[in-house]
């Protein structure tokens, strides 16, 4: 039986992560995968789908090089040569994950783990290794890291419909969709499908899509979605789906029926914990979930620590891999290390991508006095173009400090630049640092150093 100073259950970012920083520091370290080296991220969730963005934004750039002067013929997408040359980069990026832990000097195992004792797993076959012979391993410091996995509703003929997984390795592209779900994989899909050509019905149960997001910026998107072919069915539950001879037919509130090719569900994730047999360890689970400190990833097991997904504390690819960094170095190495979660920037990649980074108007409204700001404008890139699209920003400033609480914005590299406004969120900086910052022109970033007065003030104590 081989013995570990750590032992990290789950090959995806924040486990190879952590994995590889305890071994650099000098560490014995075991880690097992049950499917995908790489986790979600690489395999079926940011990466492939961020390539599939591209893919539909590419239809779009064809569109509009004709107003720049360009003789552009569109012949449609060649869906099965994309999604080929999309697994072969998946694979590259596997290979280059199972490298660095290779490397670093980590034992790697393939199969399914699960608990004999707090401080003993055993491993046996998996899909990626369906042969494997069970092995037991022991470790004074065991970290789950096991991700999360797509939830299907429970309706009548869920069955006939698909998850993000299933939608990365589709043997055609559908020619119309409807996608249950208005979170990130939901609106992601909408504008991937439909920019590739497919018609798109978006069905969700809140009044707006992507709840918790900054209620203007939700509004904003709402207005967006015909602009790019998608029709939005706000406030409305799927009840059933029925297979008919030429697709299905999704039934939602109100008696109202969709046809449709393919019924994509994306109706959230939940922690992938079901098999690890925590019960046997005492590892607490509490609604699906493994709570584990924020500060030290800490379960209530001695020794036995949790990370990424499995905590749904953020469920963001970034957020594993510093929790992992940092879970490594407190255990084997100098500590010192920090990372702002409280002001992790997120992004949805939308036909018109969406970025936000700290407090929203709403959660900043109730204990301050907020100044905000906002601009809406079209473009540059769409003047020529014709397209009606707009661009959306907005800053959520303390009105006596006037520190920078939240920046918000939907439009052309909405990400990019809200990563740099991050640093101004997260180090603290004043609506003066931003004023007193000379723009970059012609950019719509500028637009950020150049909102001079408040749009409205709201919040406790407002004017």
């Amino acid at each position: 039986m081989q013995e570990y100073d750590l032992f990290v259950i789950g090959g995806g970012s924040g486990g190879v992560r952590c994995a590889r920083i305890a071994a650099q520091n000098g560490a014995r370290v075991g880690i097992v995968e049950r499917r995908h080296w790489g986790g979600t991220c690489v395999n079926l969730g940011c990466v492939p789908k961020k390539l599939m963005v591209y893919a539909a934004e590419y239809g779009h750039a064809i569109e509009d090089a004709r107003h720049y002067g360009w003789d552009a013929q569109e012949h449609g997408h060649d869906w099965a040569s994309f999604i080929a040359a999309k697994d072969k980069e998946i694979g590259r990026l596997n290979g280059i994950y199972v490298s660095l832990l290779e490397k670093a000097g980590v034992d790697l195992y393939t199969g399914d783990a699960r608990f004999l004792d707090a401080e003993t797993l055993e491993i046996g076959p998996s899909p990626l290794d369906p042969t494997a012979e069970t092995r037991v391993v022991r470790a004074k410091n065991i970290v789950i890291a096991t991700g999360s996995a797509p939830t299907r509703p429970d309706i009548p003929g869920a069955e006939h419909g698909i998850v993000s997984d299933e939608a990365f390795h589709l043997a055609e592209r559908p020619q119309r969709v409807a996608i249950i779900g208005s979170g990130y994989i939901g609106v992601e899909f909408a504008g991937i499908f439909a920019g590739l050509g497919s018609k798109v019905d978006l069905i969700y149960r809140q009044d707006q899509p992507l709840r918790g997001f900054d209620e203007e910026l939700r509004t904003h998107l709402t207005e967006q979605f015909p602009h790019f072919g998608i029709t939005a069915h706000a406030g409305t539950t799927p009840e059933r789906i029925e297979k008919t001879a030429t697709g299905y037919v999704v039934h939602v509130s109100g008696g109202k029926t969709i046809e449709t090719d393919c019924v994509f569900f994306a109706t959230g994730r939940h922690p992938r914990i079901e098999t690890l047999n925590l019960e046997q360890a005492g590892v607490f689970v509490r609604d699906g979930c493994i709570p584990a400190r924020i500060v030290n990833s800490a379960t209530n097991v001695p020794g036995i620590y949790a990370i990424g997904d499995v905590t749904a504390a953020y469920n963001l690819t970034p957020t594993a891999i510093a929790e992992g960094h940092l879970l490594a170095e407190r255990l084997f190495g100098q500590e010192g290390r920090e990372w702002s979660f409280a002001t992790t920037p997120k992004a949805v990649f939308f036909s018109q991508p969406l970025a936000s980074v700290g407090l929203t108007e709403e959660e900043a409204s109730q204990h301050h006095k907020v100044d905000i700001y906002t601009s809406r404008f079209r473009p540059m890139r769409q003047t020529l173009s014709g397209r009606e699209e707009r661009a959306f920003m907005k800053l959520v400033v303390d009105a006596e400090s006037q520190v920078v609480l939240g920046a918000h914005m939907a439009g052309p590299e909405a990400a990019e630049i809200i990563q740099g406004l991050a640093i101004v969120v997260t180090a603290g900086l004043t609506k003066r640092d931003v004023d007193r910052t000379i723009g970059l022109h012609p950019t719509s970033a500028e637009e950020f150093v150049t909102m001079r007065v408040p749009t409205r003030q709201v919040g406790t104590s407002a004017r």
